[in-house]
């Protein structure tokens, strides 16, 4: 297939639209539905990602794509009891047998509400496991290598069968150089091959020089997710997952706020009385997403006032007190911080500071980095330079 058109750009109006290849056929073959603009955008960036992250660790690895950035990316590591529950994947048969399924189990649980109706991409043949968490999930699409047969009639089924598929050739490499048109004006660059690995994490800039296998396994990954990050662009990392990403943010800081807000809630999800919350057997995946949120955060709701707890829970339910987040996230400790571009100030480690980071990587190179060493070395934290700009646009 040389060339696929497509309903509509990424807008309704925006037509006619296609994707096509100058020279040769697509490197991916679409087994059911019919991907958009947009989902193709969020399919293409997020096999480079896992592919990237594959080649640098040798885990299977997944990442749930939403408006062309990551809201998470993850290894396939088995979850704790306590984060398959946050992740409501505790009834998942098999689970542990299926590294591909840990990965998008933790990929797709770090922010939930950002992954509702995400674009998936896998590193690896998309096994059954993998399939029935995605089955029962609001997703847009998938993109891998292949498919077992089961999986694939399973997913098939999604949707009322229109659930979108994609096989991509996974010895597909593109070409050295890219283009594309802003407003008619074309615009060429070199492709960004640049790799990220272990060799990256040389240059420690602190006083603190332990920097611990697992670690670096967490920096790798979060500065492969960043690479493909829509920028400016900061995320925060644990056990092999990027558990809050701060994306497209015209101020760093603003970055790791809210990466570091996402983290808060990624690990409070996992309080007990969050665990414990008594949802009615009707409520929705989605809406207890919601729910979940607004009990953490405080959000417009109150969750746990008399007029409002009856629509959600079986009984009223204890909320959830400044002093027990205070009290649980300070416990919280080797979370990985990794930015697109340098700390101009030591704010963002006094923020990531708060959320448990010790483990930062950021090219450096500011006037100001000095600074935001003495900062680190204030916490003991372990900073890296990179030495390498990663914005993506």
């Amino acid at each position: 297939m040389k060339e696929f058109e497509l309903k509509y750009g990424c807008n309704p109006n925006q037509k006619p639209a296609r994707v096509f290849m100058e020279e040769g056929e697509l490197p991916f073959t679409i087994l059911n539905g019919r991907p958009g603009y947009i989902n193709l955008l969020d399919a293409l960036n997020g096999w480079q990602l896992v592919k990237d992250l594959k080649e640098a660790t040798g885990l299977v690895c997944a990442t749930s794509f939403k408006h062309v950035s990551p809201t998470s990316a993850a290894l396939g590591i088995k979850l704790p009891d306590k984060l398959k529950k946050a992740c409501f994947v505790d009834d998942i048969e098999g689970l542990d047998d299926s590294p591909l399924a840990c990965a998008y189990a933790r990929a797709r649980g770090a922010d939930r509400m950002s992954s509702f109706g995400d674009f998936i991409a896998l590193s690896d043949e998309c096994d059954l496991t993998t399939a029935r968490i995605i089955r029962r999930e609001v997703s847009d699409g998938v993109i891998a290598p292949s498919y077992v047969p089961e999986a694939l009639e399973l997913l098939k089924q999604k949707k009322k069968g229109a659930y979108n598929i994609i096989q991509i050739d996974r010895d597909y490499i593109c070409k050295e150089k890219e283009t594309k048109q802003v407003y008619g004006v074309s615009f060429e660059q070199g492709h960004n091959f640049f790799k990220i690995d272990e060799e990256l994490l040389g240059n420690i800039v602190t006083a603190n020089k332990e920097l611990p296998s697992q670690a670096k396994r967490d920096l790798i990954l979060l500065l492969i997710t960043l690479k493909y990050t829509q920028s400016n662009s900061v995320a925060f990392g644990y056990d092999g997952q990027a558990i809050g990403v701060g994306a497209g943010q015209q101020s760093r800081i603003h970055c790791t706020r809210l990466a570091a807000s996402k983290g808060n809630t990624w690990f409070l999800r996992q309080h007990d009385k969050v665990l414990g919350l008594p949802f009615k057997d009707e409520l929705g995946r989605a809406d207890r997403d919601n729910v979940i949120d607004a009990y953490i955060n405080k959000n417009e709701e109150d969750v746990c006032s008399d007029e409002v707890w009856p629509r959600y829970f079986t009984r009223k339910p204890e909320p959830l007190t400044g002093e027990d987040i205070k009290a649980y996230l300070s416990k919280i400790d080797g979370v990985s911080l990794a930015s697109d571009a340098f700390f101009p100030f030591g704010d963002n480690i006094e923020r990531a500071h708060l959320s448990g980071v010790k483990y930062v990587a950021q090219p450096g190179g500011s006037v100001r980095d000095d600074q935001v060493i003495a900062t680190c070395d204030k916490y003991k934290m372990v900073m890296v330079f990179t030495g390498m700009r990663l914005f993506h646009h």
